[in-house]
């Protein structure tokens, strides 16, 4: 591997075990299968390519051992020519740590057999939002039957339905003592109803046993599945989240397979059907949008009555995931944060490392209170 291209210097810690494997990177790009601290900066020649490969060195897979120290935040220096962009100083976050409550939280979803979309979406922000014990639980299995142009979640033969699910995902809520969970899912094509069932199951479960919990439902699109979404908007989920991802006209490269019209449609009957629920979508900057296209967005998601908007970084899961066009300063998300508030949303969530459930309980109790002045103000 050595004079391939790339140099890689990662400061205090360095997540360095089994490099044979990187001169062939996966599809996931999960070069390193575990992580141990070093003492110093560690200098380390990867293949080419390698920071277009994985947002944050990828060190986290299914199989991690836990660090000794906490770590400290990641530098990254790039040589690499033409190959690859070199990271600006917004985009940094630190290396999941060893804190007790990380550690417990990996632990307890490990034990219960239960995905999640930090994992599998190579999350930049899992270190954080772990050692809060907060976790995104994906349910459905861990594999696709879509094949989105930025998404790193596998695709392939789905995983049966299992159905004692739902009471692991309830399980894992209560022992985490989650005062908000998001549920998410994989797209499967290949059921009647799309998966929908399982939500309300999961819902259900979570209701009988953490009652004070609030319960955020991402959901991929259901499409061509009629009634779908009406379906679980009817089990009364305190927030129906569908993200449109991106503008129409990138749609046949980065979401194939979806339809733009359908997954607003969705989000108006989830918001005709139960009008007390909250809803929301999330689209990313960095894959060609253009200004007009992203404002374009917006308004229609203010027509399908969205209340809460995120808008965050696309970052380049792998050399094979679509590429990323730019990096969007923070003062741009900033902008984009004014001008959603101006069009009427509740909720705007808008920064370089914005995703769908980054403090998602945090942002349903600002949801709730931006609700509350609206009722006073509009009293």
């Amino acid at each position: 591997m050595a004079g391939s291209g790339i140099n890689i210097t990662v400061n205090s810690l360095d997540y360095i075990d089994k490099l044979d494997r990187l001169s062939g990177l996966s599809e996931r790009a999960s070069g390193f299968e575990r992580y141990h601290a070093r003492r110093g900066p560690v200098r380390v020649p990867l293949p080419t390519g390698f920071i277009t490969n994985g947002p944050f060195l990828r060190p986290w897979s299914r199989d991690l051992e836990p660090m000794t120290s906490e770590p400290e935040a990641i530098t990254i220096s790039v040589d690499a020519g033409r190959t690859a962009q070199r990271r600006p100083p917004w985009i940094k976050v630190r290396a999941p740590g060893t804190s007790p409550a990380y550690t417990e939280t990996r632990e307890l979803l490990r034990g219960l057999e239960l995905n999640t979309v930090c994992e599998e979406a190579a999350c930049p922000n899992i270190g954080e939002c772990w050692s809060r014990k907060h976790a995104t639980l994906m349910i459905l299995g861990s594999v696709c039957t879509r094949k989105c142009g930025f998404c790193n979640v596998k695709t392939g033969r789905p995983d049966r339905v299992d159905p004692d699910e739902p009471d692991r995902v309830a399980d894992a809520v209560r022992r985490l003592a989650l005062k908000h969970v998001v549920i998410t899912s994989v797209d499967r094509d290949d059921l009647e109803d799309g998966g929908a069932g399982q939500f309300v199951a999961c819902t259900e479960a979570i209701r009988a046993k953490s009652p004070e919990t609030t319960i955020e439902v991402l959901t991929p699109d259901f499409l061509r599945k009629p009634g779908a979404a009406l379906l679980v908007a009817a089990a009364r989920p305190d927030v129906y989240n569908h993200n449109l991802e991106t503008v129409p006209r990138l749609y046949p490269r980065a979401r194939r397979g979806a339809d733009y019209r359908a997954s607003l449609d969705l989000l108006t009957a989830a918001k005709a059907a139960e009008p007390v629920i909250f809803t929301k979508s999330g689209i990313m900057l960095g894959l060609g949008e253009e200004h007009d296209e992203v404002l374009a967005v917006l308004d229609d998601m203010r027509a399908a009555d969205v209340d809460f908007v995120t808008i965050g970084q696309y970052l380049r899961p792998t050399q094979k995931h679509l590429p990323m066009s730019r990096y969007a300063p923070p003062q741009e998300f900033e902008e984009w944060a004014e001008i959603a508030r101006a069009k009427g949303f509740l909720m705007v969530a808008s920064s370089p490392l914005t995703r769908s459930s980054y403090h998602a309980d945090r942002d349903f109790e600002k949801l709730l209170a931006a609700r509350r002045e609206l009722a006073l103000g509009s009293a």
